[in-house]
């Protein structure tokens, strides 16, 4: 029976969570027919929502064909990477979105992982095959952040990241948090559009202290954008495609556009943690989640957008699913390490400011 440990608050944060799929292999089907043998643990750390369809889609079903228990620990990003860090936890394999999986890298978190035992990453686009370096593991989700808005509040099309400095914006958008997953993402955009080729911190901050005015709020959880955007608090802003689905069923005239910039990668990854007595079973289990069947029902369910590239959906099937490798490969991606380096100085910057 399938037990879950609760760490703190279950965060619906950026991302999304774990995919099931069919990876196994003729050794793996002699192991979950045993002759009754005990199943073997193991750990997995992720966010815990959508909890119905992981348990009939991915985790069950990967239980029955590899006699297998997982254990779930369950949080947001910090408070599971900390209990990693602390070493008070037995994680085999943990979910997390780049910006933090990146910092486990950095601090000798992980296990190198194997390729060789995860063929499905051939499969996937390329920009989620080795998003940290080749030694870690893959992204096995790929969204986007975009602009999402209220036609009803807003006097004209939009098309641009610029757009929000508009007028149609006046007193009625909102944008995240520099702490929040999307912040830097936004921070980069505001340098783009202050006609620089290379991130420029300086431009960066200045753009974003003439927008600071307009802003409503400058959101830390989507639930915030959620609400602001049903009650007619703002007219619209920067969002993940993943959450559109919740705007347009309070809205259902709300329009979603990648801006012309080039909208950015929101990727999570799945690695595998150091010290795990369980590294191949994990590899398989990372294996499963890549896999082409779980990933068409992940997407289907609207649960997370699709990385293997053999997954196909319906036009109604792919609305508010980052599909396709012509929207995935255009995608801009930061630089994670460097992000993470400059963490510290955006936020005290943005603070004296921008956050005033």
């Amino acid at each position: 029976m399938r037990k879950t440990w609760v760490s703190g608050l279950v965060a619906a944060a950026m991302t999304s969570v774990l995919l099931a799929g069919c990876g196994s292999n003729a050794d793996n089907a002699e192991g979950s027919s045993n002759g009754g043998a005990a199943p073997t643990k193991l750990v997995i750390s992720t966010w815990g929502f959508s909890e119905d369809f992981f348990n009939e889609e991915v985790f069950g079903p990967f239980e029955k064909e590899h006699n297998v228990d997982i254990v779930l620990e369950v949080g947001n990003n910090a408070e599971r990477l900390n209990k990693i860090r602390q070493g008070t936890s037995d994680v085999d394999v943990i979910y997390l979105s780049d910006y933090y999986a990146q910092q486990g890298i950095d601090e000798g978190l992980f296990e190198k992982i194997d390729r060789s035992k995860i063929p499905n990453i051939n499969d996937i686009y390329d920009m989620a095959k080795a998003p940290l370096g080749e030694d870690y593991g893959p992204a096995y989700t790929i969204g986007q952040l975009g602009i999402a808005y209220n036609p009803d509040l807003v006097s004209k099309e939009v098309t641009s990241w610029n757009d929000l400095w508009d007028p149609a914006f006046a007193n009625n958008v909102t944008i995240p948090n520099i702490t929040a997953t999307a912040g830097p993402m936004v921070l980069d955009a505001a340098s783009r559009i202050a006609s620089n080729q290379t991130f420029n911190e300086d431009a960066a901050f200045a753009k974003l202290k003439e927008l600071s005015g307009n802003v409503v709020k400058f959101y830390t959880q989507t639930s915030e954008f959620v609400n602001m955007f049903s009650q007619e608090e703002i007219a619209g802003g920067p969002i993940m495609e993943m959450y559109f689905k919740d705007l347009k069923a309070a809205v259902p005239n709300a329009k979603f556009v990648t801006p012309s910039e080039g909208g950015y990668a929101v990727m999570n990854t799945i690695n595998v943690v150091k010290g795990s007595k369980n590294k191949e079973l994990a590899e398989e289990f990372i294996n499963w989640q890549l896999s082409q069947d779980v990933q068409a029902k992940s997407a289907k369910a609207k649960v997370d957008s699709p990385v293997n590239t053999k997954v196909e959906l319906t036009a109604e099937e792919a609305e508010g699913v980052t599909y396709g490798a012509d929207v995935v490969e255009k995608l801009n991606k930061l630089d994670m390490e460097f992000v993470n380096k400059q963490a510290k100085t955006w936020t005290d910057r943005w603070n004296r400011e921008i956050a005033q």
